[in-house]
C-alpha cells in the first residue's frame, strides 16, 4: 500500500469516526429534549378527585383539550387557558372549579410537546365546537401566558388574563379587558421583565392584581417547582382569591 493509499484510508477513518460521533451526539441531544419535555409536574391527586366528585361540574378529556363545564345553566361565556411549561393541565381545574361551576366553560389546552409555544393550534381551532359560547377570556400560566398573548385578536375574546406572566408581543391596540394576576412570592418570574412588558399591554384596560403570599406554582395544583418561592397558601385559599378577583375584573354581570 502507497503513501498516499494511507493517507487516504486514514482520512475516510477519521471522517466516519466525526460523523458517527455527530450524529451520536445528536442523538444523545434529541432524547434528552424529548425526555425533558415529556416529564411534566403532575396535578394533586386529592384536589382533581375533588373536582370529579363535585356534582356542580363535570369533566372531559379530548382533542388535546381538558373541559369542564356547569351542570347547571350555561353563561355562554368560556374561558381558553394555556398551562405553563410541563404542568399537567389537570392542574388547573380545581383552581378554577367554583367559576366553572358558576355557569362558566374552562378549556385546558393539553399542548403539544407540553409546552403551550408548541402547540399551532389557535382559539379557532381550540374552541370550534363550542358554538353555544359567544365570549372567550383567553389566559395563561407562566410560558401559556405567552402563547395566551397570541391568540386575543378575535372578536369573540373579551378579556386576558395572565397569571404569573407577561406578554411578548404588542396587544396594546386592542380592545380588550387585562388582568395581570402577580403572586409576592414569585421566584420564577423576572419581575422587571415583567413590567417592562406592560407596556405591549392596552394602558386603558390594563390592571395588576396581587396574590398575598402565593408563588408561581400557587396558580395550579402541580406542587413546588425548583427556584419558586414559599407560598403560605393553601390551594383552597387561592381558590377563593382567584374567584374574587375574576368576578370582580372579568365576570362582571
Amino acid at each position: 500500500m502507497t503513501p498516499h493509499e494511507r493517507g487516504r484510508r486514514l482520512r475516510i477513518r477519521r471522517i466516519r469516526i466525526t460523523g458517527w460521533t455527530a450524529l451520536t451526539s445528536l442523538v444523545v441531544t434529541l432524547v434528552g429534549f424529548l425526555t425533558y419535555f415529556h416529564i411534566v409536574f403532575p396535578a394533586d391527586r386529592a384536589a382533581t378527585l375533588e373536582v370529579f366528585r363535585d356534582s356542580r361540574v363535570r369533566v372531559e378529556a379530548s382533542e388535546g383539550r381538558v373541559v369542564m363545564e356547569p351542570t347547571g345553566e350555561s353563561t355562554g361565556r368560556g374561558i381558553l387557558y394555556f398551562p405553563g411549561a410541563r404542568v399537567d393541565p389537570y392542574s388547573y381545574l380545581y383552581p378554577f372549579a367554583d367559576l366553572v361551576a358558576a355557569g362558566n366553560t374552562l378549556v385546558v389546552v393539553d399542548p403539544l410537546m407540553n409546552m403551550a409555544l408548541f402547540d399551532p393550534r389557535g382559539l379557532g381551532e381550540l374552541t370550534a365546537d363550542f358554538s353555544d359560547i359567544s365570549t372567550w377570556v383567553v389566559a395563561g400560566h407562566s410560558l401559556g401566558g405567552v402563547k395566551a398573548c397570541l391568540e386575543v385578536d378575535n372578536p369573540a375574546v373579551s378579556d386576558l388574563v395572565l397569571m404569573g406572566s407577561f406578554c411578548a408581543n404588542d396587544i396594546s391596540a386592542l380592545d380588550i379587558g387585562v388582568i395581570q394576576i402577580v403572586a409576592d412570592r414569585d421566584g420564577l418570574i423576572d419581575e422587571s421583565s415583567r413590567r417592562d412588558a406592560e407596556k405591549f399591554l392596552p394602558a386603558q384596560s390594563r390592571r395588576t392584581m396581587t396574590l398575598e403570599g402565593a408563588n408561581h406554582a400557587s396558580f395550579g395544583t402541580y406542587g413546588p417547582q425548583p427556584g419558586d418561592g414559599t407560598s403560605t397558601l393553601s390551594a383552597a385559599e387561592v381558590r377563593v382569591s382567584l374567584t374574587d378577583i375574576l368576578n370582580a375584573t372579568v365576570f362582571v354581570d
